[in-house]
């Protein structure tokens, strides 16, 4: 290939990047790339004006969670299906134009899978997932599949303006107990350097598989105990993460003004 038809193509290439970006047309992250959407300190202050759609987190990862706009429930991605878990315990299918405030996401590929003896409670579940780590000093993403003994999971009712602290909305929270539930725990362990960008530990959700009626359930994971289950982990050496233009998030306080979370992370360092 000659030096001008070589520089054609760049020119050829470049103009297609160029015009990808007019378009509109987001890239899509690779393999085991975590994608965080604003930072659990603007969540805390109250920073719930949706910034990122469903969309575009889609194009992000097949699996995660977060929430929704105005805190309206629980959001957990699931082999590439967004669902909202409200309030009332009722789940649907989340809309691809709404928004969310916060959202951790991953197209995840597993590195590893770590056994997790029947009846083991969620701390020795995460004990369990810890001990398995390389280094605590990354991020890591788990999934875990099968039959849960018991399940203590929460959502949240949607919030108004003048939006709450966060702590303030978890007081609004519904509790659900499940018993010998089939489905998919999702979530992430952060690790304690993350400052306001997210709680260390574990922070995990569930979607139940249907049932014979295709009724869901799901939630925040509080607590519960494992049946048979299959946990997988995936490390996570690569983030990217956007700051909303949408939204409240330039108005929330800065970092040590928000009223800290307490209980919404497990595990151990």
């Amino acid at each position: 290939m000659n030096i001008r038809a070589m520089k054609s193509l760049r020119l050829l290439a470049l103009f297609m990047c160029l015009a990808a970006l007019a378009s509109g047309c987001a890239a899509r992250s690779g393999k085991n790339v975590l994608f965080q959407a604003a930072t659990i300190d603007s969540l805390a202050a109250g920073g719930l004006d949706g910034g990122v759609d469903i969309r575009e987190l889609s194009r992000r990862g097949d699996t995660g969670l977060g929430t929704v706009d105005g805190l309206d429930g629980e959001m957990v991605a699931a082999n590439g299906v967004f669902y909202r878990v409200a309030s009332d315990g009722s789940v649907n299918v989340i809309d691809p134009a709404t928004r969310s405030p916060f959202a951790m996401v991953v197209f995840f590929s597993a590195d590893r899978t770590v056994p997790v003896p029947g009846g083991a409670s969620l701390a020795e579940a995460t004990e369990a997932l810890d001990a398995s780590l390389p280094t605590k000093n990354l991020y890591y993403a788990v999934r875990l599949t099968g039959t849960f003994a018991s399940l203590k999971v929460r959502s949240v009712p949607g919030q108004s303006r003048p939006y709450p602290p966060l702590a303030k909305a978890l007081a609004e929270q519904s509790v659900f107990e499940l018993e010998n539930v089939t489905g998919t725990m999702v979530g992430f362990r952060c690790p304690k350097n993350v400052g306001g960008l997210n709680v260390p530990g574990w922070h995990l959700h569930f979607i139940s598989d249907p049932d014979a009626s295709g009724r869901r359930v799901g939630g925040h994971v509080l607590a519960g105990r494992a049946g048979t289950v299959t946990a997988e982990v995936a490390d996570l050496r690569q983030v990217e993460m956007v700051f909303p233009k949408l939204g409240d998030f330039d108005a929330t306080p800065q970092a040590g003004e928000a009223q800290p979370i307490k209980g919404e992370a497990v595990g151990h360092d």
